[in-house]
């Protein structure tokens, strides 16, 4: 079953005061991405593909958010967003992510520090997708190669390394294409 993203705000009697600013949209947009790797870290495993751990599928889902942090970096770029309101929007985005990891990691391990190594995951991948070409057309086949390739390294470490061979083909072909495609419509839902 498809995955249904709402993207829009409820617009019923909103006046001036109750106007959403790019704080909220950021909140949004991230909330949209946390639902999006959760859901393609499901279709991993829906395909066949062996986990061992909720430790690599929590790597996975990392994986799919800083993936899309770049992605929606790159479309408000492609949009002209003014630079100071980009970087705003940008780390606004990143940090609701991070709370999304950090809400869902303790809830499935306890207690502990999640930020700091989704934050530098984060920024290690931020650095490796800046030098891939992202253009109107979507991002070019190194960008979606990067994220296939860092799922298949995470997929292959544990006790079932040969069930997992394919997973490249599966994050590049469909699952990415779907991320950046949602992703693209909702930052234009929600940005206008």
């Amino acid at each position: 079953m498809a995955l249904r993203i709402k993207s829009r705000w409820h617009d019923s009697g909103r006046n001036e005061a109750t106007e959403k600013t790019l704080s909220d949209h950021a909140g949004a947009l991230a909330f949209i991405l946390w639902r999006l790797a959760l859901d393609k870290a499901k279709t991993l495993h829906g395909e066949d593909y062996v986990y061992t751990s909720d430790g690599q599928r929590i790597a996975i889902i990392c994986e799919y958010l800083a993936f899309g942090v770049q992605v929606v970096d790159r479309l408000a770029y492609l949009r002209e967003m003014p630079e100071d309101e980009r970087e705003f929007f940008v780390n606004a985005f990143a940090s609701r992510a991070t709370d999304h990891v950090e809400d869902n990691a303790v809830d499935l391990f306890g207690p502990g520090d999640y930020r700091t190594g989704f934050t530098k995951t984060l920024n290690k991948r931020l650095q490796e997708y800046s030098e891939y070409s992202f253009t109107k057309a979507g991002p070019g086949y190194s960008f979606l190669r990067l994220l296939g390739v860092k799922c298949q390294a995470i997929m292959n470490k544990g006790d079932a390394p040969h069930m997992n061979r394919w997973v490249i083909d599966q994050v590049m072909e469909k699952d990415a294409p779907d991320v950046v495609q949602k992703l693209e419509s909702s930052v234009d839902d929600l940005l206008g």
